[in-house]
């Protein structure tokens, strides 16, 4: 009899124990029961980038250089002839969606002019256009998940240094033209695509000095 006394006092004890350490809640389980999903923790990924500088060169498909040609009465105009423009820009990319730097380029325009009296395919004279123009150049990068393609818009603006020339056949020169318009501009949407992380290509459509460009870019 003192024995099963014994057992049930210390059952007696242990329930209070419990009852005590777990301030007398009570926990109910069912069965199937499963644990409430938590979602994983966000992880703020730090901003590797580091500030570079970039350097491009290459060739477009000429846009509006050859409406600085002038227009001469009494005579009518061929096809203009365009080379270029070559381009070349050095620009400091201090942000990952922004750069500025300096965008020169380089082209010429060559048309023939015809006499309206004249009845032949020989031009009564040339005019011809060389053209040099420095730029502010500003890139704005678009976000971008892949590291291999950054699009971007390129607005330009600065000054043209023209040359031109209007001349017979026997290079005597035939006429005087006012000076072609001084302001030079650039506005291009384009993608560079990254070869290698110093290394890549570039590809553009815009309006101003050239409509289609495509050349090659490098960083320090």
């Amino acid at each position: 009899m003192k024995k099963y006394f014994s057992l049930v006092a210390l059952l007696l004890l242990g329930v209070a124990g419990v009852h005590a350490q777990y301030g007398g809640a009570r926990i109910y389980v069912q069965p199937g029961y499963t644990r409430p999903y938590a979602p994983p923790r966000h992880v703020v990924r730090t901003d590797d980038f580091q500030p570079r500088l970039n350097i491009s060169i290459g060739y477009g498909f000429p846009n509006l250089d050859k409406n600085q040609l002038a227009v001469f009465s009494h005579s009518y105009t061929g096809t203009a002839s365009q080379n270029g423009p070559v381009m070349a820009a050095v620009d400091y990319q201090f942000s990952r969606y922004t750069s500025i730097g300096v965008m020169g380029t380089y082209g010429k325009v060559t048309m023939a002019y015809y006499d309206d009296a004249g009845n032949g395919a020989t031009p009564a004279f040339t005019g011809k256009l060389e053209n040099w123009s420095i730029m502010f150049n500003l890139v704005n990068y678009f976000p971008s998940y892949n590291r291999s393609f950054s699009p971007y818009l390129r607005t330009a603006a600065g000054v043209n240094n023209w040359t031109q020339t209007y001349t017979d056949g026997n290079g005597a020169k035939a006429a005087e033209a006012p000076e072609p318009n001084l302001f030079a501009y650039q506005v291009s949407l384009g993608a560079r695509i990254n070869l290698s992380p110093n290394a890549g290509f570039y590809m553009e459509a815009g309006y101003g000095k050239y409509i289609l460009a495509a050349g090659l870019q490098f960083r320090l």
